[in-house]
This record gives C-alpha cells, sequence and structure tokens, in this order.
C-alpha cells in the first residue's frame, strides 16, 4: 500500500519539535518511502506546519478539549496538517479532510480518525462563520508572527525598527539563486542560455554576479549543470570569495567549509591560486564538499578537523582564510522553519564562547599581511558585531577593512530578504605586518 503523505508529514513534524531531529535529517527518509511525485507535496507540507506552527497551535488549541500526549502526539501533529492544508494550500477542503482523516487509519488509530474529523470540520465551520467584521482576539507575539518568544525579544532589541519585517521576511518562501562557473561561461553568457531554455531570471546582484530566479526550478532545467557550468547557491553566500579577493599563489584556507559552496567559488574565481585547503569537523558533510568539487572539476586538500585545534594544520602559513564559523543559522530561517524550534536561548552564548575560540585559533595560522574574512550566516549582533569588536579590542595586530559604504559599521550585516539574499555577516580583517 503506498504510504499516507499526510501521515509521513506528521511523523516527521513530531521528530522535529518532539524529538529535536533536524528538518534536513528527517525528510530524506520520509521522502524515500514515497513515489518521487509526491516529493514536491510532502515538502510543501512539512516546511508549512513548521514555518506556521504556533499559529496552527493556537488553532488546533481552541478545537480540542484536552492536548493528546505521550503515544498520542503524533495525532497532534496531523491535526497542525490538517488544518495547514485548509489555511495555506490549493488543495480542496473535502481532499484535505479526508485525506487526513485517512492518514489517522494509516496510523492505525480509528478513534482518532473520528477526533481528527470532528476538528477539521470545526475549523471549517469557524472560518465560515467569520466575516470582515468579526472581532478577531488579540494574539501574542509568537503566535502572530510564528517565531519563539526569546528570539522575538533579541530582535527586537537588534533591530528597534525592523523587528517586524525580519520576522515576516523569515516566513516568505526563499529564492533560487545561481553561481555561474566563470572557468565555463560569463553571467551575461549564461543568462542567454537561460532564456533559451524558458527560465526566466530577474536579479543580477552588481557585486557578486549571482542571478536570481523568477521561481525556482529543477537542476536538470539548468544548462550544463552537470558539467559544473553552474551551482545553486544563495546571494548573500556568494559574497564570500569577492570579499576575500584572492590572488594568484595565495595558500587558502576555507574553514567550516561544508557542504563547500564557499570553496568551489574561490577556486572557480582564482584558478591559479597556489593552494585551498577545506576543513569541516564532520566527516560526514566533507562528503558534500568532495562531490561538488568533483562535479566542478576542482581540486583542494579536504581534511577533518576541528577549527577550535591546530591537530590537523601542517605548520604553513595562510594567505587568505575564509572562516564561516558555527553560528546559530538565525539569517537562514525562511529556508530552515525548523531552526526557530531546535535553536534555545541559551545556545547563543554558548555558540558565542565557541566562534571567539575558533577566531582566536585560525588568527594564528594567518600569515602578517594576509586577510581573514569572518562570516556567520546569524543575524544575532553576539554572533557578529560584538565578537568582532570584541576580538579587534583584544588583538593588536588587527586591522579592521570596511565593506559598507558606512565605515563606522563593524562588518557588513545582511538582513534576510535584503536584497532577495538571506541573513549574513561578513567582517573582513587583516593582520598588521609585524
Amino acid at each position: 500500500m503506498a504510504a499516507n503523505i499526510r501521515a509521513l508529514a506528521a511523523k516527521c513534524a513530531y521528530s522535529v519539535i518532539d524529538q529535536g531531529r533536524s528538518l534536513g535529517d528527517e525528510l530524506p527518509k520520509q521522502i524515500a518511502k514515497i513515489d518521487i511525485k509526491d516529493k514536491g507535496l510532502l515538502q510543501e507540507i512539512c516546511y508549512g506546519v513548521l514555518r506556521y506552527l504556533p499559529e496552527l497551535e493556537n488553532e488546533v488549541q481552541q478545537l480540542i478539549q484536552k492536548p493528546l500526549k505521550g503515544k498520542q502526539r503524533v495525532f497532534h501533529f496531523l491535526m497542525l496538517v490538517g488544518i495547514y492544508q485548509l489555511k495555506y494550500m490549493r488543495i480542496p477542503d473535502h481532499a484535505a479532510v479526508s485525506e487526513t482523516v485517512e492518514a489517522a487509519n494509516a496510523l492505525k488509530s480509528r478513534h482518532l480518525g473520528g477526533l481528527i474529523n470532528g476538528v477539521l470540520r470545526n475549523y471549517q465551520r469557524k472560518v465560515e462563520k467569520q466575516t470582515d467584521d468579526t472581532k478577531q482576539p488579540e494574539l501574542s507575539d509568537p503566535v502572530k508572527y510564528s517565531h519563539p518568544g526569546w528570539f522575538i525579544k533579541k530582535i527586537k532589541v537588534a533591530y528597534p525598527d525592523q523587528w517586524q519585517n525580519i520576522l515576516i521576511a523569515n516566513q516568505e518562501r526563499p529564492p533560487m539563486w545561481l553561481r555561474v562557473n566563470k572557468q565555463h561561461n560569463s553571467p551575461e553568457n549564461y543568462i542567454e542560455q537561460l532564456k533559451n531554455v524558458a527560465v526566466d531570471f530577474d536579479y543580477i546582484d552588481p557585486k557578486s554576479q549571482a542571478i536570481k530566479l523568477t521561481q525556482a526550478v529543477g537542476v536538470d532545467k539548468l544548462p550544463g549543470f552537470a558539467l559544473g557550468h553552474v551551482s545553486i547557491q544563495d546571494g548573500a553566500a556568494q559574497q564570500a570569495a569577492i570579499l576575500l579577493e584572492c590572488e594568484p599563489n595565495d595558500n587558502v584556507l576555507d574553514c567550516c567549509a561544508a557542504p563547500g559552496g564557499k570553496t568551489c567559488h574561490i577556486l572557480e574565481s582564482t584558478p591559479d591560486i597556489a593552494s585551498m585547503t577545506a576543513i569541516d569537523i564532520d566527516e560526514n558533510r566533507l562528503v558534500r564538499v568532495n562531490e561538488n568539487l568533483e562535479r566542478l572539476q576542482l581540486k583542494a586538500k579536504v581534511i577533518t578537523g576541528d577549527a577550535a585545534s591546530q591537530d590537523w594544520w601542517d605548520g604553513t602559513l595562510y594567505d587568505k582564510i575564509l572562516l564561516d564559523v558555527p553560528c546559530s543559522a538565525t539569517g537562514v530561517i525562511r529556508r530552515h522553519p525548523d531552526i526557530k524550534w531546535l535553536r534555545k536561548a541559551d545556545d547563543i552564548e554558548k555558540l558565542a564562547e565557541l566562534q571567539s575560540q575558533i577566531l582566536k585559533n585560525i588568527w594564528s595560522l594567518l600569515k602578517p599581511g594576509g586577510t581573514l574574512l569572518y562570516a556567520t550566516c546569524s543575524i544575532l549582533p553576539e554572533e557578529n558585531s560584538t565578537q568582532v569588536q570584541h576580538f579587534i579590542e583584544n588583538n593588536n595586530d588587527v586591522d579592521l577593512i570596511p565593506i559598507t559604504e558606512n565605515e563606522s559599521d563593524i562588518g557588513w550585516q545582511i538582513l534576510p530578504n535584503e536584497h532577495s539574499m538571506d541573513g549574513f555577516y561578513y567582517a573582513k580583517l587583516v593582520k598588521k605586518e609585524q
């Protein structure tokens, strides 16, 4: 019997929220159980439930007498799956309800199927009764914006004039960006190839020449993808190779490199560097680095290594270092909505401490006169400008190179959806000559 899509979506959400597993790990397991034609539907439901979790929880809370607990928790998530379809998807209501109820049977509970049917029918009746004049209850910020309270508080403090825009941007669907391999083609020529296969684009970043597509397409639709002529990489991440400004004969280190997009971009941009070393602490994630290098026909020394130690280092100083430190990933929530629920308030201080250790350690591997580009996909100052400011104040051999037009800025903070990019941070540091 074919797997029930709604049942798998409920299991996936349960694994993330109740068991703390990442969507990136869980979703592929569920996709493996279904026909490839149903992959998009399963992804849409899983991402949607996690994107709007507090809002959906609030709806369910009003429609049941007591919450489901223990072994019944997966059926709670099935209710969220049902309401998400009714509220946000174009599936006919009768199909959304019947398929979700059928999912309860697939999960071995006809009794709870009746409860789920009642909840979804009551939700439909509630919506039908609402008019433009219906007074809506005042919602808390976590329910209104579908973000955890601790995160909203931090964003309000850091960005008092922009916090609402940031939270709204995190709820949007991320665009698809392309990076053209300039060893094969110019962005201008590649755009002509896109036109020939009717793939539309609507923006080219003036700094990196990253191309933003009007809508996402499968990689099989991208001319030359299998041959390494183009890669998928967000516009913000494509700034790294440009800012690092590698030169011929440079000895380059990409630290915390997986999955290898920035490593490959540096090699594409400056093929005549002396050497490229890519390290990451996670051996499994380095598989992706090697796959990307192979597809793009590029070469790098790939090492499993902890950036907080020097056990992996051969003693040769680097001219250029890209240091993309472990972070909260709060700038890429629109791509990974599970981050909102997996990340906890006390994680930030621990991450900032780890970042400080890594920055201090990796700085010692940089030649005098060399450049280190500090990077995160976070929007929290503790991990970004405050971290870099503290490092500058505690080391007398650091020059901060301005990136933005405002020279008083400590680095460059890109906010979510700014120029349609992910949230990202860069600080360019040069080691003073002895």
